[in-house]
């Protein structure tokens, strides 16, 4: 369980937080989204315990592992060496480190990787390593801070699959991203943050409803294109209306982009 209520931190004159709330139970996976500047990371950076806010507070039940934005890894050690070191700061010893290593290698696809230094690695391997650092321990509450920007596909869905399986056994989990369909995959639930506190929250079917789709219809020499909050009712009407040959049918049903467009002019 993670509950973040009224967190405040300025850095000089700009509110990076300003009255940040946000709770997310065990199991859950909340997907975190926003413009730079909405506060995101300095969210992770209070919840992680790197930062104080000037007010709020955060109560987090159990063990962290975190993600940032930034890569964050030892060059000169190997990938073995930096699974060890994160998983002996989450508490494990000997045998139950040496599992949790082998089997977070397998999981990431590094096994092969494991004995090779991290600034040799590919920016995917670099970027599954770190995932694997916030995994290895498989902690209560995970906070990822866009873990895939920069990914290829593989890492990706490696990570994706890793994260799905954490919250499946129950952990809480906090996930940003600018690239919304990962959290349709994810089957997250939403926070839209903006200028510093977080001004819509649900479940993606409770915060599209409402919102307009698209239909478009193609004809011999034009399209019909009606946005519409009920595109199944607008196709009929238009199809009813219509004494030509019809090529084509497109109906697009509102999605997460649509609904990040239309929070992003809320005050």
């Amino acid at each position: 369980m993670l509950k973040a209520t009224e967190l405040v931190k300025r850095f000089n004159e700009v509110a990076a937080l300003d009255g940040f709330c946000l709770e997310v139970a065990p199991g859950e996976i909340a997907g975190l989204v926003g413009h730079n500047g909405a506060g995101k990371t300095t969210f992770f950076e209070i919840a992680s315990g790197l930062i104080a806010p000037e007010s709020g507070h955060v109560v987090i039940d159990g063990q962290v592992g975190v993600a940032p934005q930034q890569l964050a890894l030892y060059p000169s050690v190997t990938v073995r060496e930096t699974l060890r070191f994160f998983g002996g700061l989450a508490g494990l010893r000997r045998q139950a480190l040496k599992q949790a290593i082998d089997r977070i290698a397998e999981e990431m696809l590094l096994t092969k990787e494991l004995d090779r230094r991290v600034s040799v690695l590919s920016g995917g391997q670099q970027r599954r390593t770190q995932a694997a650092t916030a995994l290895v321990a498989d902690p209560a509450v995970l906070l990822l801070d866009e873990p895939t920007v920069g990914a290829d596909p593989e890492t990706r869905a490696a990570l994706l699959a890793a994260v799905r399986r954490r919250a499946d056994n129950g952990a809480t989990v906090v996930y940003a991203t600018h690239y919304l369909p990962e959290l349709t995959e994810l089957d997250a639930t939403i926070a839209v943050a903006k200028s510093g506190r977080v001004i819509a929250r649900g479940t993606g079917e409770e915060l599209l409803k409402g919102l307009p789709g698209e239909v478009r219809v193609i004809l011999d020499d034009e399209e019909l294109a009606v946005t519409t909050a009920d595109p199944t009712a607008t196709l009929a009407e238009l199809l009813r209306g219509l004494d030509r040959p019809v090529r084509g049918i497109d109906i697009r049903q509102p999605s997460l982009d649509d609904l990040y467009k239309e929070l992003s002019h809320v005050a």
